[in-house]
């Protein structure tokens, strides 16, 4: 988790008091006496990692198997728009051809984890997995798909509750091989 000064501290608990103030509600009232206090520790776990930009919680494996792949389904994931700071979220199918090395398969929504704690859009956040997991295992195939709900298009804007924003980077044999690139995608389109 993030970690503020007391410097920073208490100028962000002025900082959300002073937009509490500008919407319209008090600061002093009882419901909202600890809220700046709230947010505060909020975000600091919400962008965790922001600013980091390569992830190291990692161990890889020699494997001799010829697997054809290697997909992880279905990683639920919660980040933060960088347009409009409203929540974005979803899961994260990631996708590769192992060339003589895995990574450990908790490491994959460690990685989603580790991704998604800064602001982004979801066409970054899938190409930050996307290009982490190649510089890690370096595979013959890699595949990231992303389905979202964006809550920037659902509290506001068109307000369309509950629909979804789909994302996809295929590299290597995940974008040259038919066979490995449909079976991809009919897997992450059928759940």
């Amino acid at each position: 988790m993030k970690t503020f000064n007391q410097e920073q501290t208490e100028t962000l608990v002025q900082c959300v008091k002073y937009l509490l103030t500008a919407v319209g509600d008090d600061p002093e009232r009882t419901g909202l006496l600890e809220t700046p206090e709230r947010v505060i520790k909020a975000h600091a776990e919400i962008y965790a990692h922001t600013g980091e930009t390569t992830f190291k919680d990692y161990k890889l494996f020699d494997t001799t198997d010829d697997a054809d792949m290697v997909i992880v389904e279905d990683i639920p994931f919660y980040a933060m728009c960088e347009h409009h700071l409203l929540p974005f979220f979803g899961t994260i199918d990631v996708a590769y051809v192992p060339d003589g090395e895995v990574i450990g398969l908790s490491k994959i929504p460690r990685l989603v984890d580790w991704a998604s704690r800064r602001p982004s859009v979801q066409e970054n956040l899938t190409a930050l997995i996307a290009d982490q997991m190649q510089r890690i295992v370096h595979p013959k195939g890699l595949a990231v798909n992303v389905i979202a709900r964006h809550m920037c298009m659902e509290m506001r804007g068109i307000n369309r509750p509950g629909t979804q924003t789909n994302t996809t980077i295929h590299r290597g044999l995940l974008q040259t091989d038919t066979f490995l690139k449909d079976s991809f995608s009919r897997r992450v389109r059928g759940h």
